[in-house]
């Protein structure tokens, strides 16, 4: 819940951001001169760019979360079994014994969005969050029904 919450303060902050910017931009503009229009337009593209990437963030965040509702409610959540170092820290040769574990049950069912998503989450445990974000659009992607982009 505290992870919810984080996301969207920090979602609504940059909202607000994104609008002051963009009012800046609008000033920019009406001020009508060839300089300062381009410079308005330049700064008015920045807050859209923002904009799209928070909504497909939110977007990706929200589908993750419901496959991990989901898959909690048919008990098929990953179990942690993951040593961890006296700080607290996975340990890596750990999350290497788990990362192949679940590589080899995705392996053995590619269309199952469950593995794709397991396998996801030890990504994540593994430190290798670009590959963990694939992971979890394909299962999300199998989970929709479409036909997710060759890995």
């Amino acid at each position: 819940m505290r992870a919810k919450l984080t996301y969207a303060l920090t979602a609504a902050v940059l909202v607000v951001y994104f609008v002051l910017v963009g009012s800046r931009g609008v000033l920019l503009i009406e001020t009508g001169t060839p300089l300062t229009v381009t410079f308005g337009v330049a700064v008015l593209i920045l807050p859209v760019i923002g904009l799209w990437f928070l909504w497909k963030n939110t977007q990706f965040a929200r589908k993750a979360s419901q496959l991990a509702a989901e898959l909690d409610a048919e008990g098929g959540l990953p179990v942690d079994e993951l040593r961890r170092t006296p700080s607290g820290r996975i340990d890596r040769d750990s999350a290497d014994e788990v990362f192949a574990k679940r590589k080899a049950e995705t392996e053995d069912a590619p269309d199952d969005w469950r593995t794709w998503f397991r396998l996801a989450v030890a990504y994540h445990d593994a430190r290798d969050t670009p590959r963990a974000r694939k992971a979890m659009q394909r299962a999300i992607a199998l989970h929709e029904g479409k036909q997710p982009e060759a890995a």
